[in-house]
């Protein structure tokens, strides 16, 4: 199985959960990761409040990617991301992407296989300021034996695309992301940019 959460940085380990719902530390330690790669980024000037762990907290690093397979999947309504390549490019895009990204509110509601979660994000487009929240329903699909996580669906809305015509833009998002978006090649790389 993984690292513990201490080895891997991972910054939200305050995870809420629904009544009745608990999870094992190695759900909590792939809960936390996820909400780290995908929410809680700034490039703001604004102080963080010290008593605040999780808001700007969240980055994805390389050794956070690390709890995923290789042929793992990340899937949203604009893109299908199939293994390492595509999907590091995604969660590194997020700071090319967006200004801040703030999450709102997080509840996981099944700790089974998937683990889902619920969750609400402010987003602010960079250079252009257009804010935008999304409620998405989060599934995280892992491997009993290895412990990684197989596939990431951020349903927005609580769906995905289902026409052909919109999956194929989702295919082309995928192989394009990673010819323009730069992932770190080793964890000196990472640091310097803030992500360890």
């Amino acid at each position: 199985m993984s690292s513990g959460t201490s080895d891997l940085n991972i910054e939200n380990t305050n995870i809420k959960t629904a009544s009745g719902v608990s999870l094992d530390e190695h759900k909590k330690t792939l809960v936390g990761s996820v909400l780290d790669v995908s929410v809680d980024y700034c490039t703001s000037d604004v102080p963080r409040k010290p008593d605040d762990t999780q808001l700007f907290a969240g980055r994805p690093s390389l050794k956070k990617l690390q709890l995923w397979d290789d042929n793992g999947v990340f899937q949203d309504p604009i893109t299908i991301a199939e293994g390492r390549k595509q999907y590091e490019a995604q969660w590194y895009g997020l700071q090319a992407a967006f200004s801040e990204i703030e999450r709102l509110h997080h509840e996981v509601t099944s700790g089974g296989n998937p683990i889902t979660m619920d969750l609400r994000t402010r987003y602010v487009v960079k250079g252009i300021g257009k804010e935008q929240t999304i409620d998405s329903k989060i599934n995280i699909f892992h491997d009993k034996d290895t412990g990684k996580i197989t596939k990431v669906e951020d349903k927005w809305d609580g769906k995905l695309p289902d026409s052909s015509l919109m999956n194929a833009f989702r295919k082309i998002n995928a192989v394009t992301v990673p010819k323009v978006v730069g992932v770190p090649k080793s964890d000196e790389e990472d640091a310097k940019l803030g992500n360890q």
